[in-house]
């Protein structure tokens, strides 16, 4: 099976590198579809060997993206972006996945969102059989989904797959990817005239009306995101991001009964359970919030089983502890968290909280003394302000020694 990668791309010089490293190994071939570029992109592309072509931008990804379909010739196409990259052995499990799966006409992908403030997975549609009505629409957030559904609905016997592992490291919703690239604007300006054209695409309600609670206009995405349940045209992943979305809306009006009712609605779809770890987390946040601590105690501990390498879900769970004075599990909990983040400061310090309230001073300063070291680098304010609590305190953390660097 040959296996294309396509790609659109503008000036991508910075990214584009670490995108093909990650991949050109397992694609048999390269097709870039440049959109405009001023820098060294073309360059960047040609260096790995890449099929170039050129299109001028017209504020509508699927236009572009369909395009580059025009010039692919492998049996199956995988889509990145420059500001993704593959996994490593992912390519080998993917290409097992194509030339095994006969029936399949799509293999939905893991995407791990680095750095995003909150769903830290989603599944993308980004390894599909080329196929000629196999085609992207809407102008941004472009996906193939319309076209598959309704090429399984005239051709029933193609199957979609996915795989279990993360696939893809996206990196392009960081705060500081978004700011320099000025995506939210350009993402609004696109959204709302589709929008206009396509009042009830739930679709679009719910990637707009994210964008809007982003944006801080929540009383507009609130309504945005309430349009696309009430269209009844919303699929099962559509749905949960509507309420997962209208779950964060009303947690930023305070509106905590409806935020929980929301999250707790999503949970309860049939989606990947690897997407429902943030409704999971932000779900055990409001019921802390609210005072509910075992409730809290169980959405932080199906966020874990779901993920136990969840460090955010570990410390939060170690903080709900904590506060019901479970402290010896607290313990366990930051330990779980800092194995996998060894630089999770906020975790080092509560550990240190946790271990001097069960009576371990000398753990709990060790503690302290890493939590300082990380917050010197990150936050130097936090770190004076708790040097000097301790030092307040009675706590000098010159007699301990700190076991293990950071």
């Amino acid at each position: 099976m040959k296996l294309s990668l396509c790609m659109i791309v503008k000036n991508e010089e910075t990214a584009l590198p670490g995108c093909l490293q990650s991949v050109v190994d397992t694609v048999d071939e390269i097709v870039i579809l440049d959109t405009g570029s001023t820098d060294k992109t073309v360059e960047i592309a040609n260096q790995f060997g890449a099929q170039v072509y050129h299109f001028p931008w017209c504020d509508d990804f699927s236009a572009a993206r369909n395009q580059a379909l025009e010039y692919v010739s492998g049996d199956w196409v995988l889509v990145l972006d420059a500001d993704e990259t593959l996994v490593p052995r992912m390519g080998e499990k993917i290409r097992e996945a194509i030339a095994v799966n006969q029936d399949y006409v799509l293999i939905n992908l893991l995407r791990r969102e680095v750095g995003a403030r909150q769903s830290p997975y989603s599944m993308v549609s980004r390894l599909f059989r080329r196929h000629p009505q196999i085609r992207f629409s809407r102008p941004y957030h472009a996906i193939i989904d319309d076209s598959v559904i309704a090429l399984l609905q005239r051709e029933p016997d193609w199957q979609i797959g996915h795989l279990t592992d993360v696939a893809i490291l996206h990196s392009g919703y960081t705060p500081s990817a978004i700011a320099s690239q000025n995506k939210f604007a350009t993402a609004q300006a696109i959204m709302e005239k589709f929008l206009a054209e396509h009042p009830n695409d739930s679709y679009t309600c719910s990637k707009l009306g994210a964008l809007y609670v982003e944006l801080g206009k929540c009383a507009e995405g609130i309504d945005l995101l309430k349009r696309g349940i009430a269209s009844k045209q919303a699929n099962t992943d559509v749905m949960y991001e509507l309420h997962y979305h209208l779950g964060i809306a009303y947690t930023r009006v305070q509106d905590y009964a409806q935020a929980i009712s929301h999250y707790q609605a999503a949970t309860k779809l049939l989606v990947y359970p690897m997407l429902k770890l943030a409704a999971y987390n932000n779900l055990g946040n409001l019921y802390k919030e609210t005072g509910n601590l075992t409730a809290a105690k169980s959405a932080y501990e199906m966020a874990i089983k779901i993920d136990p390498y969840f460090a955010t879900g570990n410390y939060n769970l170690g903080m709900v502890l904590k506060e019901m004075k479970l402290y010896t599990d607290a313990i366990k909990a930051y330990q779980r968290a800092l194995q996998v983040n060894p630089y999770f400061a906020d975790a080092y310090q509560n550990l240190g909280v946790t271990w001097l309230k069960v009576g371990n001073v000398e753990a709990s300063m060790i503690a302290f003394q890493k939590a300082i070291a990380l917050h010197e680098k990150s936050n130097p304010l936090e770190a004076v302000r708790l040097r000097q609590g301790l030092q307040e305190m009675g706590f000098s953390l010159t007699k301990f020694k700190s076991v293990g660097g950071l």
